[in-house]
C-alpha cells in the first residue's frame, strides 16, 4: 500500500507539473496576442488541456493494453511532449527577451518574439522526429591490456535502449539486426532497455533476434526498463530467441572474459561490488563487462574489470535534456572514456523513451574493435 502511494504522488506531481506547463504556454500565446484583435479562444484552451492530460493518460493505458488504439494515442502523447518541451523553452525565451527589452527600454512587438520562437521550437520538434529515425553506426578502436591474441582485431556490435513497445516495434527491431548483420561482427552486446517495459507481445517483438547471429555469441543484459516489474518475459523472450541472457554471471568466450550484471544489481553500489566479487573476475587476463548504465564504474574499475559497455543515458536524447545528462553522467555520458585501468564505453542507444525525438544526441550501433 505504501509503495502504491508514492506511485500515485509521483503521478500527481508529474500531471500537476504537465499542467502548468501547459497553461504557461496558453498563457504566453494570450499575452502575444493581447491588442491584435484576437480574442481568447475557449477551443484552444480545451485542446491544450486535453494534451497536458495525454501522455500520463497514454503511459498509464500503455502498461496494461496493447492494440491499435492505446499504441497511437501514445505515439501521438508522446511526440507531442517533445514538442512541449521546445515549446516551453520558446516561452521562457520569449518572456526572457521581453523582460531585458523593457529593461533596456527597448520596445519589442511581443507578439513577433513569440511567433518566431514558438515557429522555431516546431521546426527543432520536426528536426529531432526526423533525425530519431535515422540510425548511424559508430566506430572506435579499444586497446585492452592482456587481450587474448585471438581477440585482437575481432569486432564487437554494442547497441542498447531499442525500447520496443508503443512507438517502435520488432519492424525496428527487424532493422538495427540487419544493420548489424552488415558489418559482419564478430560478437554483439546488448546492453538492456530491448524493450519499453510497456504491455507488449515480447516474443513477436523480439523474434527477429534469431536472425541474429555471429561466431563468438549475441549477449544480452537487462536494463532498467526490463525490470519495472519481473523480468521474466523479457528474458524468456530474449532466450527464445537464440541470445545468451547474461543474468549476474562471467562467461569465458576465447579466452576473454564477458561478464554481464543486470540493472537491479548493479544500481547498488554495495551489491554490485559483492556481485563482480563474487564472480571471479581474473584481473591479469582481459575482460569486458555488460551492464545497461554507467553508474558505478569506479566499482567495476576496482573489481579488475578491463572494459564497461553501456547505455541508458541517451546522451539525454534532445537539447535541453541533453545538458542535465552530462551533468548526472559527466565523462561517462557518452562515448569512449577511461577511468583508472579500465576502458568505459557508453551508447548513446539506437531507440528513444518518451518523445521519440533526438537533438544533440544521434541514435547509433557502435562498432568496437579489439586491439
Amino acid at each position: 500500500m505504501p509503495l502504491r502511494r508514492q506511485l500515485v504522488g509521483f503521478i500527481a506531481v508529474i500531471q500537476s507539473v504537465l499542467f502548468l506547463a501547459h497553461f504557461f504556454i496558453y498563457e504566453t500565446w494570450v499575452f502575444a496576442l493581447e491588442g491584435t484583435g484576437v480574442a481568447r479562444s475557449f477551443g484552444t484552451a480545451l485542446a491544450l488541456g486535453a494534451l497536458s492530460i495525454s501522455f500520463v493518460t497514454a503511459s498509464l493505458l500503455a502498461f496494461r493494453y496493447t492494440n491499435p488504439v492505446v499504441r497511437g494515442l501514445y505515439k501521438l502523447s508522446a511526440v507531442w511532449m517533445g514538442l512541449l518541451s521546445f515549446l516551453l523553452f520558446g516561452a521562457i525565451g520569449a518572456w526572457t527577451i521581453f523582460g531585458a527589452s523593457r529593461l533596456m527600454r527597448v520596445d519589442l512587438n511581443f507578439h513577433w518574439i513569440v511567433e518566431i520562437l514558438f515557429a522555431l521550437a516546431m521546426a527543432l520538434g520536426a528536426v529531432g522526429l526526423l533525425n530519431a529515425g535515422c540510425t548511424r553506426i559508430t566506430r572506435a578502436t579499444v586497446r585492452l591490456a592482456n587481450l587474448p591474441e585471438t581477440w585482437r582485431g575481432r569486432r564487437a556490435a554494442l547497441v542498447s535502449d531499442l525500447h520496443l513497445g508503443h512507438v517502435r516495434n520488432n519492424g525496428f527491431l527487424r532493422r538495427i539486426v540487419a544493420s548489424i548483420l552488415n558489418e559482419e561482427p564478430d560478437t554483439v552486446f546488448i546492453v538492456g532497455d530491448l524493450f519499453d517495459g510497456t504491455a507488449i507481445d515480447a516474443l513477436q517483438a523480439a523474434e527477429p533476434l534469431k536472425q541474429l547471429v555471429a561466431p563468438q555469441g549475441v549477449y544480452f543484459v537487462a536494463g532498467n526498463h526490463e525490470q519495472f516489474r519481473s523480468d521474466g518475459k523479457f528474458l524468456d523472450a530474449v532466450a527464445a530467441a537464440g541470445v545468451r541472457v547474461l543474468n549476474d554471471e562471467k562467461v569465458e568466450v576465447d579466452g576473454l572474459q564477458i561478464v554481464g550484471v543486470s540493472y537491479r544489481n548493479a544500481v547498488h553500489r554495495s551489491r554490485f561490488g559483492s556481485l563482480l566479487n563474487a564472480l571471479g573476475i581474473e584481473q591479469a587476463r582481459a575482460s569486458v563487462l555488460l551492464t545497461h548504465a554507467p553508474d558505478h564504474p569506479d566499482i567495476a574499475e576496482a573489481a579488475g574489470v578491463s572494459m564497461q559497455v553501456s547505455g541508458h543515458t541517451h546522451l539525454g536524447q534532445f537539447v535541453p535534456w541533453s545538458w542535465i545528462a552530462r551533468r548526472v553522467y559527466r565523462q561517462f555520458v557518452y562515448g569512449l572514456s577511461r577511468i583508472g585501468r579500465m576502458m568505459v564505453f557508453t551508447s548513446s542507444g539506437a531507440g528513444t523513451w518518451g518523445p521519440p525525438l533526438r537533438l544533440g544526441s544521434n541514435p547509433e550501433i557502435v562498432l568496437l574493435e579489439f586491439q
